[in-house]
């Protein structure tokens, strides 16, 4: 009985997983003020450890947060909080226990991509924090802090297969990070188009929001996250076939990634996280309290991948 119920669940979640369909060009503009990507002119500079909404936007490990709803979905726990100065929290935490928890792992990987300029929600982590509901106060575990802001809200998710991106370079090189990390949640659900008013303009940003299910393995049943051993271990890239990059993708998604990324969006992409520095590095997961020695490992594993894809274009050009 056991083993027919997880069969039946791995079927289940595999047609859940099917809806991601193999992208399509499109043909129709982009909308006003839309964008996915914002090439970075001072990225030598960027700071990895506050990120892109800088310590003002921090939450405060002093405060103390007033629960406002636990959360009623989803494979983490978690809850929205409201800190003393009325600013509304979404708190994802780990499971007591869990070593591969996504709430370190997504802050990390938002701080990668927004410093290579992909749009990313303002994210921090707190490794524990005091709540105070109808309990009274006590400490709580921590995890990732995302903010909501005001001018800054989501509005709906997008679609992988269609999408005013597709084909682009951006977009391109989107798929070929998340593949870089092990990204093994890239559902529709996790991308989320955001509408930001600054000033007189409302920018419709497109990005993928909830990047913690990463750094670790793609197996299909249980992949493993935030898990340096896994990590370590998998390929990133096989080869080259009929100009189109193989990658190691053990994943659901493999629609995204099949007969569709080039060697020169490989290069692209690796080209682009490349450009940081090791102390950058080193700063975006320290934002997410990994141990230097294992933010070290993982470094050192991303270093290797970004040598490998940049070297793509010369090996074809061999072929």
């Amino acid at each position: 009985m056991r083993v027919a119920t997880i069969v039946l669940a791995a079927a289940m979640f595999g047609a859940s997983c099917a809806g991601v369909g193999r992208p399509q060009v499109q043909n129709a503009p982009r909308p006003p003020g839309a964008s996915m990507w914002v090439e970075p002119t001072d990225l030598a500079t960027r700071d990895l450890y506050n990120g892109p909404w800088g310590a003002e936007n921090a939450p405060d490990p002093k405060d103390v947060y007033d629960l406002v709803e636990l959360k009623h979905s989803g494979v983490n726990l978690g809850m929205t909080v409201k800190d003393s100065k009325g600013r509304e929290w979404s708190v994802k935490q780990p499971f007591p226990g869990n070593l591969d928890s996504e709430a370190p792992v997504e802050v990390t990987i938002s701080r990668l991509l927004s410093a290579i300029g992909y749009h990313q929600p303002p994210v921090y982590f707190l490794p524990a924090f005091t709540l105070k509901d109808d309990f009274g106060r006590h400490v709580e575990r921590g995890g990732r802090f995302r903010l909501k802001m005001d001018g800054m809200k989501e509005t709906d998710s997008w679609d992988w297969a269609a999408n005013p991106f597709v084909r682009s370079k951006e977009y391109q090189g989107l798929i070929v990070l998340l593949t870089m990390f092990n990204s093994t949640d890239l559902k529709n659900t996790n991308n989320s188009l955001y509408e930001r008013k600054d000033g007189d303009l409302l920018e419709h940003w497109y990005l993928s929001r909830d990047v913690g299910s990463a750094l670790g393995d793609t197996h299909r049943m249980a992949p493993r996250k935030n898990h340096i051993d896994s990590f370590e271990q998998l390929p990133f890239i096989l080869g080259v076939t009929n100009g189109f990059v193989d990658f190691a993708y053990k994943g659901w998604y493999t629609n995204l990634v099949r007969e569709r990324i080039t060697p020169e969006d490989v290069a692209w992409a690796c080209t682009l996280l490349g450009q940081l520095s090791d102390q950058q590095l080193q700063d975006a997961f320290r934002a997410a309290h990994f141990e230097p020695e294992i933010a070290t490992r993982f470094i050192a594993k991303l270093r290797e991948k970004i040598q490998q894809g940049r070297s793509l274009t010369l090996a074809a050009a061999r072929d």
